[in-house]
């Protein structure tokens, strides 16, 4: 993941997604992280994973994909630290894909975006 400001290069992390079938999510439940332009619409310090970051998934275009197929599209969508608890896995969890369709970093990683990113940040999500 990559963050810019002004068109100038912030930082960049290696991050974990979620663990569907490769390819943009289609639906609730398939595991897949969104692909697309979105926004952070929040700042979770209480989430259940150290502090979270909620994206504004799902656009119109993602209901209505999910519509189409006779599914919810989902939400509920975030850019978060690990599990509470769980910080001492630290980088080993990169070596695989374990969310359930959001994007994960570590926890200092974690830190330093819930702190540099404001509510309102555009954001492009893709593979």
């Amino acid at each position: 993941m990559s963050v810019y400001s002004h068109g100038a290069l912030l930082r960049s992390y290696r991050v974990a997604l979620g663990r569907g079938d490769p390819g943009a999510k289609l639906w609730q439940g398939d595991r897949r992280t969104p692909e697309g332009r979105y926004t952070v619409d929040g700042h979770n310090p209480s989430s259940a994973f150290h502090r979270a970051l909620h994206v504004s998934y799902p656009s119109a275009v993602d209901v209505a994909r999910a519509t189409a197929a006779g599914h919810a599209p989902g939400g509920d969508i975030m850019i978060h630290g690990l599990p509470n608890g769980f910080g001492w896995i630290g980088r080993v969890q990169r070596l695989s894909d374990w969310t359930a369709g959001c994007i994960a970093l570590t926890n200092p990683e974690m830190d330093e975006l819930y702190r540099i990113v404001p509510d309102g940040t555009p954001i492009e999500i893709r593979s």
